[in-house]
């Protein structure tokens, strides 16, 4: 492959944020390596998508919470360009778990995914993408809401934010930024699923722009940090959330 074409990384790519977000790398020609855990035909429809887009991606399966799929999944994208030039981790999941009564199961599942799995693909990122690269993860604004239910998820995304800092400055000298973004609530499927109309509306009211974000609007930031007018932006958490938090 021509290394003149930029080549970017997105876990958990096939749906919700991260689908958008390769929709937006896309735009920005970039050829795009989507991640997935589980549904290959879902993956597979969505390369078809993109090359009516006259797009160029290919899609790797991957856990990013096991070991050995992350480091397999790293060592495939180097293979396919040989160089690395962008990472998103958007991977997660959002289960409501309450502290009481305790389900531990359920926390680690969280605890897991989101926070191992960050820990997994932003070290083998931090390998692998050359010198003057971007590398983000995705965290969340509801850490400044405390509701009843998102514990686990709370500490996975704090976590996760810790983590982002720190890399920032571990690789000084080597011209990477590392960022997160933080969304508020999105119009995903994961967003909707269980959902009231009522409790959709009563979410959207808590932003002073009272409605839920659409996820072009946090990928055209994750767009913004990668491109040139991100290039003085590290070690930050971007919260987009219209006010909410």
């Amino acid at each position: 492959m021509n290394h003149t074409i930029k080549t970017a990384l997105v876990t958990g790519g096939t749906k919700g944020i991260g689908r958008a977000i390769v929709e937006r790398l896309v735009k920005d020609d970039f050829f795009v390596i989507v991640n997935y855990a589980n549904d290959q035909n879902e993956a597979e429809s969505f390369l078809q998508y993109i090359k009516k887009l006259g797009g160029k991606a290919t899609a790797i399966k991957a856990n990013v919470a096991n070991e050995i799929e992350v480091q397999q999944l790293f060592e495939q994208v180097q293979a396919i360009n040989g160089q690395l030039d962008v990472v998103v981790h958007s991977a997660g999941v959002m289960p409501m778990v309450k502290i009481v009564p305790e389900s531990l199961n359920d926390f680690d599942r969280v605890i897991q995914v989101n926070l191992r799995g960050a820990f997994l693909v932003l070290s083998h990122a931090a390998q692998t993408v050359h010198d003057g690269g971007r590398i983000i993860a995705l965290s969340t604004s509801v850490i400044a809401k405390s509701f009843p239910g998102y514990g686990p998820y709370i500490a996975s995304k704090a976590g996760v934010e810790g983590l982002v800092h720190v890399l920032a400055n571990e690789l000084r000298g080597r011209n990477i930024t590392v960022n997160a973004v933080a969304p508020g609530p999105t119009g995903t499927e994961l967003f909707y699923k269980g959902k009231t109309q009522e409790q959709i509306d009563a979410i959207a009211n808590l932003a002073p722009l009272q409605r839920i974000a659409t996820v072009n609007e946090i990928a055209n930031v994750v767009g913004m940090l990668i491109g040139e007018d991100g290039s003085w932006i590290n070690s930050q958490v971007i919260r987009v959330n219209g006010g909410f938090a």
